[in-house]
């Protein structure tokens, strides 16, 4: 994939994130909207970076051929992206809502469970509509 790519990839991934795990976090945790909505925002930048680096070392170790990864493959890779995420979310996010380290764990497990589906999900669709889009375009 290319630099834009890339980027067009980690931000669509944010945006669809939000819109799915603000709800869910507010009714998890029972904090506002505006709490929830900024630690959102602030891990999805955060997120967005990791996105791009995890995947472009992803890409550069595993293949460039996304169409053609299986899903033991895209398992591994939903797993290990979300595994580098909780190093750094866990405590930023209790420290920013005044929770416990193990509040945060079970949040960020709750998380976890519905980011390991939606990521191998979007990653799948992703891909496919870009092999359909370049499909496409060489057919023109």
């Amino acid at each position: 994939m290319s630099t834009t790519e890339r980027i067009l990839h980690s931000v669509l991934f944010e945006i669809f994130a939000l819109a799915l795990v603000v709800p869910i976090a507010i009714w998890f945790t029972g904090h506002g909207v505006g709490e929830m909505a900024a630690v959102g925002i602030g891990l999805s930048l955060y997120t967005v970076t990791w996105n791009y680096f995890y995947n472009l070392g992803f890409d550069n170790y595993f293949g460039e051929d996304r169409t053609k990864r299986s899903l033991k493959l895209r398992v591994v890779h939903a797993l290990g992206f979300e595994g580098g995420l909780v190093f750094v979310t866990v405590p930023v996010v209790a420290w920013f809502l005044g929770i416990t380290i193990w509040q945060s764990l079970m949040l960020e497990a709750v998380f976890l469970v519905v980011f390991f589906f939606y990521a191998i999900i979007f990653n799948w669709l992703f891909d496919w509509a870009r092999s359909k889009f370049y499909g496409q375009r060489a057919k023109a």
